[in-house]
């Protein structure tokens, strides 16, 4: 993992804390006024289940490793060998460098050279900016390379409420068809219409009662592109996950042992993705950098007690 990185700050009279690691870049801490909203695990291990990881430039999975450029076989390490597949992109073990830090926010930077199966070279950062009800993280991607690159990008926050055992939450998932995989979880080819399925997740279903890693399409979005995710306690307090425009799919994934300091628990991972799994064979989702051009892409969490959104209520 690293080093860690920790951010504290008081904003619109709530306190906001967020904990970071430099390998992966990943999110392993924030909580809002005390409250947690991401699942944490003991300060010496490694991140369970790749909690927290940024994705790049794919997020999931490359069937094989194996995709074609101008008609040239690329292949790319195997790093999900049950499965046979390349995984969550190429910075999941790399070590990133802080270029720029304030009081509330952190820029976190690493680059990735051409290599076996990625010819190209991208410069990429993460800032972490806290806000008054959470996390704002914006993704920045350059090609830095002499040649059009493929880029997808992702992230693997697991979402917590607080003390609420994580299986009594509602997880709401807006979105309008469901991603079939085969059984190596790779897509099949078939997209479904979640109306009247167990994959219907618009009118929130309880955490403890589903087994996922799956993927939605079709987000449904608000006037400005973005789209809204979120798991709901039984008093109604809610964490949120937002994504702009760029985020067009969203994963989740429920595990029953989520190693912590006091045992193992259910915890539920809810991944904005530009692109859906092996986005380099299908095309779908995927953007194409050219030499010297810059892409950003941003997403975030909240938390929004019962008081906010009953002011919300009342305001509408």
């Amino acid at each position: 993992m690293g080093e860690h990185f920790e951010l504290t700050a008081s904003i619109g009279g709530r306190h906001q804390r967020v904990v970071l690691t430099e390998v992966a870049a990943s999110l392993r801490e924030l909580d809002v006024d005390g409250v947690a909203l991401v699942q944490d695990y003991p300060v010496d291990a490694q991140p369970p289940w790749c909690a927290g990881w940024v994705l790049v430039p794919w997020p999931n999975r490359v069937a094989g490793g194996t995709w074609s450029y101008d008609g040239v076989a690329q292949q790319l390490d195997i790093t999900e060998p049950g499965n046979g597949n390349a995984l969550h992109g190429l910075l999941t073990r790399t070590p990133y460098s802080v270029s720029a830090r304030t009081e509330d926010s952190i820029t976190l930077d690493a680059g990735i050279p051409p290599q076996s199966g990625y010819p190209f070279e991208l410069s990429t950062s993460v800032r972490y900016q806290l806000l008054e009800d959470g996390l704002l993280v914006t993704h920045r991607l350059e090609n830095t390379g002499h040649r059009s690159a493929p880029v997808a990008l992702g992230a693997h926050p697991f979402l917590r409420l607080g003390s609420v055992p994580t299986e009594e939450l509602t997880l709401y998932i807006n979105a309008d068809t469901h991603i079939e995989v085969d059984e190596r979880l790779n897509p099949s080819g078939i997209t479904t219409d979640v109306s009247g399925t167990r994959n219907d997740f618009r009118a929130g279903q309880l955490v403890g009662a589903v087994d996922l890693d799956d993927a939605w399409g079709n987000v449904r979005r608000e006037d400005d592109g973005s789209s809204l995710h979120y798991l709901e306690a039984p008093d109604g307090s809610q964490v949120q996950m937002f994504m702009d425009a760029s985020f067009g799919y969203v994963q989740a994934f429920t595990t029953t042992d989520f190693a912590t300091d006091g045992g193992m628990v259910t915890a539920v991972a809810v991944e904005p993705m530009t692109a859906p799994a092996d986005a380099f064979n299908s095309g779908e989702g995927l953007r194409w950098l050219e030499p010297g051009e810059v892409w950003e892409a941003s997403w975030g969490i909240r938390y929004l007690t019962t008081h906010t959104l009953l002011g919300d209520t009342e305001k509408a």
